[in-house]
């Protein structure tokens, strides 16, 4: 790489580390250019971006930022996932890593929060936000079909009763 496309690479690193809701480091010594390939797709799949830096540009790009704690994962092979959704990220880097024992997850960021292996585990759990607003979507739709049901009870229940009544007079 020339000067240029390094500084390039910088300041494109640095917007990164700043715009993304989170970041996974992990190291990916083994992994094959075929399963990276695969890796990479199913990460861009799910709205995500996997990136193998220089450890020395990716500590440069770190500066200025609030993810600027996690410079100390930044040692060996070290790949960089990341994505706007703070889950999609750790939870497609934990899916690739369970099926490939060569991935292994160093710690991440998520804001101003510096995250170890175990806190990226975690957060794969997680719902990611599409899911979470269907939740929440079902949760408050849920109470007006209840309210819909009542309120349309009492005149159903009167409908019932003058049908009643009805039979009755054409029975007498």
């Amino acid at each position: 790489m020339e000067r240029a496309e390094k500084r390039e690479f910088v300041t494109e690193l640095n917007e990164v580390f700043k715009a993304s809701g989170s970041v996974v480091v992990a190291h990916y010594a083994g992994v094959t250019v075929a399963q990276m390939n695969d890796f990479r797709s199913k990460m861009r799949a799910a709205g995500g971006t996997v990136k193998v830096a220089k450890n020395r540009l990716a500590k440069i790009a770190l500066q200025g930022t609030e993810s600027e704690g996690m410079s100390n994962l930044f040692k060996g092979q070290t790949l960089i996932a990341y994505s706007e959704d703070p889950i999609v990220a750790p939870k497609v880097v934990m899916d690739f890593a369970k099926t490939n024992d060569k991935i292994v997850v160093l710690g991440g960021a998520m804001g101003a929060t510096t995250l170890n292996a175990e806190a990226v585990k975690s957060l794969a759990t997680l719902p990611s936000l599409d899911e979470l607003r269907a939740k929440l979507l079902g949760m408050i739709q849920t109470p007006a079909t209840r309210i819909a049901g009542v309120v349309q009870a009492p005149a159903s229940q009167l409908a019932r009763v003058f049908a009643a009544y009805a039979k009755k007079d054409e029975a007498a």
